[in-house]
């Protein structure tokens, strides 16, 4: 069981309170989406565009692009060119709707 330590101070209580404290994603695209900055080195200042991609496209289409980009990107910044790889292909698959709809 755990040791009795004695009194505490009141920050002591809140630092341990607060370091047990861990929140589990909430959706699996966050989860997936932390996979992905963690694999490319995404810095933090593109991590919500990451979260941004991860929610509003298919996970099969996110999936690819990671493939891709691992496959392709075989020096320098790998999440420049993940960040590519999704522009281009949301514009590929943009034009192929018009080319249906017309």
């Amino acid at each position: 069981m755990a040791e009795e330590t004695g009194f505490q101070t009141l920050s002591d209580i809140f630092k341990n309170k607060q370091q047990k404290k861990v929140k589990p994603p909430a959706y699996q695209w966050q989860d997936f989406a932390l996979q992905i900055i963690k694999d490319l080195h995404i810095p933090a200042f593109k991590r919500n565009s990451v979260f941004k991609i991860c929610k509003d496209k298919p996970r099969a289409f996110v999936e690819t692009c990671v493939a891709d980009t691992k496959e392709l990107c075989k020096s320098g910044e790998m999440w420049k060119y993940f960040f590519k790889v999704v522009a281009d292909k949301s514009l590929g698959s943009a034009r192929d709707d018009k080319k249906i709809k017309t």
